[in-house]
């Protein structure tokens, strides 16, 4: 009896888990998407899906499935993340001698216009960091929690942290030191230097946390008890934009886009950031030349206007009418 497409998924996503160590939210996404075509080519050859169904996709199915994903809301990122996970599958097939289709494996996504990292500026940063513990929220707060806030907050743009990567520190990482080993995407460790302030924030909070535990008990506790999730720390980000009046793009993870910025003004170099950050991959990191030069021109722009009226505004010529005597 052939084996089912369902089962044949399973075995494919059981391999993104285990060797390819994916994170959870990529094999949830691919998962997806792969289950997605295997329906529409049961419903699209009318009969039930497995392996030869697969095997035997064509260009002109995978056109008409992409189609009807974007007739149902998918944008362009979601069809490039449908079209990654599609190849992904298929490579794994091709690799196991199971079936090769060149038509999946040669499918490319429609180029998409290229976003930039959203930075805050040092000032905003500095103010978010002064203020994490005195938000509107917080002032019910115990003192560990408001001392929490700013840890967490610090840590971030500090180190430039995921969010994921911050509140999946456990308390073997202390006593603080000059680095933390950091388990970032794909399950890859790195180690990123901890700066004094980043050093200070977090001892201030665990001295005055009541929450103690073994060395895998997690490190930024919820008021419970429990550990401190991505939403609570949104949430205080939102507050921060309330009270300081800051730009909607002041979010968690726009601290870590400043940190690289930030240090990239300051003369940082590229490689040695992309280590920092944990990219796989250079282009990555280049992004945020593009925003310094970006911001670069913001402020002579300005500067322009500021002296002439207008940006780029050319001196007026001298008159060549002789003066009166």
């Amino acid at each position: 009896m052939a084996e089912t497409a369902e089962a044949i998924i399973a075995k494919w996503l059981t391999h993104l888990r285990s060797e390819r160590r994916m994170s959870a939210h990529t094999i949830l996404a691919y998962g997806a998407d792969v289950q997605s075509l295997s329906a529409f080519l049961a419903s699209h050859k009318g009969r039930a899906a497995d392996l030869k169904l697969l095997a035997g996709v064509t260009a002109a199915d995978l056109r008409a499935f992409l189609a009807q994903r974007r007739n149902d809301g998918l944008g362009a990122e979601g069809v490039a993340r449908a079209l990654s996970g599609l190849r992904s599958f298929y490579r794994w097939l091709d690799e196991r001698g199971m079936a090769r289709n060149t038509a999946a494996l040669s499918m490319r996504a429609p180029r998409r216009k290229r976003t930039l990292p959203r930075p805050i500026s040092e000032d905003d940063a500095a103010r978010v960091l002064a203020d994490a513990e005195i938000t509107p929220a917080s002032a019910a707060d115990e003192p560990w929690e408001r001392a929490r806030n700013v840890a967490v907050l610090t840590l971030l743009y500090g180190a430039g942290l995921r969010i994921s990567e911050a509140l999946s520190l456990t308390r073997a990482c202390l006593p603080i030191g000059d680095t933390l080993r950091i388990m970032g995407k794909g399950k890859k460790e790195r180690m990123v230097p901890v700066l004094p302030a980043v050093r200070d924030a977090i001892n201030a909070y665990v001295k005055l946390c009541p929450w103690g535990g073994e060395r895998d008990a997690p490190l930024f506790r919820a008021p419970r008890g429990g550990p401190l999730t991505q939403t609570h720390v949104q949430k205080l980000m939102r507050e921060l934009r309330i009270v300081l009046g800051l730009h909607s793009r002041a979010t968690p993870h726009a601290l870590r886009h400043s940190f690289a910025t930030h240090l990239l003004s300051r003369g940082g170099d590229l490689r040695t950031i992309q280590e920092l950050l944990g990219h796989a991959s250079l282009a990555a990191t280049q992004r945020y030349t593009d925003v310094d030069a970006t911001r670069m021109l913001e402020v002579y722009d300005r500067a322009r206007k500021a002296s002439h009226g207008t940006p780029f505004a050319s001196p007026r010529p001298a008159s060549s009418k002789p003066k009166r005597a």
